[in-house]
This record gives C-alpha cells, sequence and structure tokens, in this order.
C-alpha cells in the first residue's frame, strides 16, 4: 500500500509539472460581474450628453496601473460592470497592443502581445487560445470561426506580418511582407520593427486590408497574397486601426502630429476628420464609427464620443492621471468599443 501510495503521488506530481510547461490555458484568474456596478477612483466621466452619445457599454484594455493590467466593461457613467484582471504570471505581456474584442458569443477575444492570443468567457475561462510570440497589436475572430493576427512588435523579413488561425491552432493562410517589400525604399526601414504591422482586417470580397504602420500605407491583397492596392501612401503617417465604413470608407487615426481621426472615401479623398489638439499629451490609438453615426476615439488617458459636427457627447478620464511620452505607448488605454445594451 505505501508504495501504491509514492506511485500516485508522483503520478499527480508528473502531471502538474506538465501542465505547468505544456503551455496549457488555465489563466488563474476569475471575471467579476458587478451588479450593481463599482466606482472606481482613477476612471471618471466628466462629459456625457445622453440624447446624443450612442447608449451602451464600453469595453477597453486598460493598463494605467502596471502591477494590475485588465479588462474592463463600463456604463455611460464610467461605473465598472465587468472586470477581467490578467494573471500575475501574464501581466507582462501587454505591450504593444492589449487588443481586446467584444465577439456575438459574449465572449472576449483578446491579444497579449509576445504571448498570445485568448478567448474567455464572461467568467474568465478560457475556452480558446492560440500561444505564439510572434503575435501583437490586433487579433480579429472571422465568420467561418477561424482568427486573424498580426505580428509588428519587432518584425523581421523573415516573420509573417499576418496569419490565419483555424479553431484547431493550424495556420491556414499567411501573408509575408517580404515577397513584396523587400526592395528600396522599404528593406531598410526599421522602427520597433521592419513593418510595425498594427492592424488586419477581412474584407467581404475575400481579401485583407493590413497596415502596414512604418510603411505610413494601407494595403488589400488577395487570397494568394498578392497586393492588389496600396492605400493611403502620401496621407497616413504611421495610421492606426483602420476600419471599413458599410459604406465602403476607411476610419482611422494618423499620427502626423497633431493626432487625427481621418475618414477617406474610396478614391482616397478625405470626406470627414476630427483633429485631436491636445495629443500630445494623450496620444490617440484607435477610432470606430458608431451605429448612430458619431465616432468613439480611444487615447492613453482619454475615451471620447464625438458626433459628426465634432460635438463632444461623452469623455472617460484616467482623473488626474497622466504619462510622460515614453511612458505613453505602453501605459493606459489602447482601444475601445461601444457594445449595445
Amino acid at each position: 500500500m505505501f508504495k501504491k501510495g509514492i506511485v500516485i503521488f508522483l503520478f499527480f506530481c508528473v502531471i502538474s509539472v506538465v501542465a505547468i510547461f505544456s503551455g496549457c490555458t488555465t489563466m488563474n484568474s476569475k471575471a467579476i460581474m458587478y451588479n450593481p456596478a463599482i466606482v472606481d477612483p482613477d476612471i471618471h466621466v466628466d462629459i456625457y450628453r445622453p440624447e446624443k452619445a450612442f447608449n451602451g457599454t464600453t469595453l477597453f484594455a486598460d493598463n494605467h496601473n502596471p502591477d494590475k493590467p485588465r479588462i474592463i466593461e463600463v456604463n455611460m457613467r464610467g461605473e465598472i460592470v465587468w472586470e477581467y484582471v490578467l494573471p500575475a504570471h501574464l501581466k507582462q505581456y501587454n505591450n504593444p497592443g492589449f487588443d481586446v474584442e467584444w465577439l456575438p458569443n459574449n465572449n472576449i477575444l483578446f491579444v497579449l502581445p509576445r504571448n498570445g492570443v485568448y478567448e474567455i468567457d464572461r467568467n474568465g475561462n478560457v475556452i480558446w487560445s492560440y500561444l505564439d510570440e510572434r503575435v501583437s497589436h490586433d487579433a480579429d475572430r472571422l465568420p467561418n470561426g477561424n482568427t486573424l493576427v498580426v505580428w509588428g512588435g519587432g518584425d523581421t523579413p523573415d516573420d509573417a506580418q499576418v496569419k490565419e488561425i483555424n479553431p484547431k491552432g493550424k495556420i491556414v493562410w499567411a501573408w509575408y511582407a517580404k515577397d513584396h517589400f523587400f526592395r528600396l525604399p522599404y528593406r531598410d526601414i526599421s522602427n520597433q520593427g521592419w513593418t510595425h504591422t498594427n492592424a488586419v482586417t477581412r474584407l467581404s470580397n475575400g481579401n485583407t486590408l493590413i497596415s502596414l504602420r512604418n510603411f505610413n500605407f494601407l494595403i488589400e491583397v488577395d487570397p494568394q497574397g498578392k497586393v492588389v492596392k496600396t492605400i493611403g501612401e502620401g496621407l497616413m503617417r504611421y495610421q492606426h486601426d483602420p476600419e471599413v465604413l458599410s459604406n465602403g470608407n476607411i476610419l482611422f487615426v494618423n499620427h502626423k502630429r497633431p493626432h487625427t481621426v481621418i475618414e477617406i472615401d474610396t478614391n482616397g479623398k478625405i470626406v470627414w476628420q476630427y483633429i485631436m489638439s491636445d495629443s500630445n499629451t494623450w496620444p490617440v490609438r484607435d477610432a470606430n464609427r458608431l451605429p448612430n453615426g458619431n465616432t468613439l476615439i480611444t487615447g492613453t488617458t482619454k475615451i471620447i464620443e464625438v458626433t459628426q459636427d465634432g460635438e463632444l457627447v461623452w469623455q472617460l478620464t484616467l482623473k488626474g492621471i497622466t504619462f510622460e511620452r515614453q511612458q505613453a505607448a505602453r501605459l493606459g488605454f489602447y482601444k475601445a468599443e461601444r457594445i449595445k445594451p
């Protein structure tokens, strides 16, 4: 009996060690739904015009406290209704591009840069994961269940800048910038990676829209990977998070000072813009067009909603918190999205 007990003990020890070193998806963290909602003293909504703002909750990654990176969902008053704090062993993986996406099944998909992509349910249980050091900035769940991811947080010409992953974790499509741009003037560019690819979108025609930040333009590639269109050359400067609108226009954040949210039509003509007059103190990362025509804009220390006329109708801020310019790239907010009630 004594020997049998030792064998059983050793068996469970081995199982535990394997679980630790196999890249298992146990996150050791739970999400919390708050009812009633709770107030965070660091987060404050100081502008809210209910008759003009698009009602809903706002979901975003919050990294203003490096010891507590988290994903939170707030109501229109800025109160937290749901929170997921990253487990301690993963909190270092928050830059560049702690991207968060709400899924139609009410789960949350998020990127831990240089670690992987995770899908969790509202209780914080890991439903799916793809562990890969070469992911950053953006992950999109496709209608077929696959997931598009980018790598731009230190990419080299030998890396795939975009990968499509099926639910079993297999790469079923990849795009390499070197097949098209390993030539002058692009070959020798280097700024936090070669291309610093920071966004990807699968278009309705089956092509893929890719943001090559260091090249200052977007490209559209067909399923064979061929570049069929270049967008924004001469206009874009370190562009972030391009979004294709229902009318075919493209909305993006331009990092030419001052940072500006720009909408261009299919001919590349500017049809709408919103200039961020104080963007030096809160670099802008993201812009989303809301169903009522307003635009949700995310920066390091602010998330705002503006109308088509440029009226500010909702503003969430980090109360009394600012970052030095070098810190702002990795702290605070990254992207946000408004979820319908």
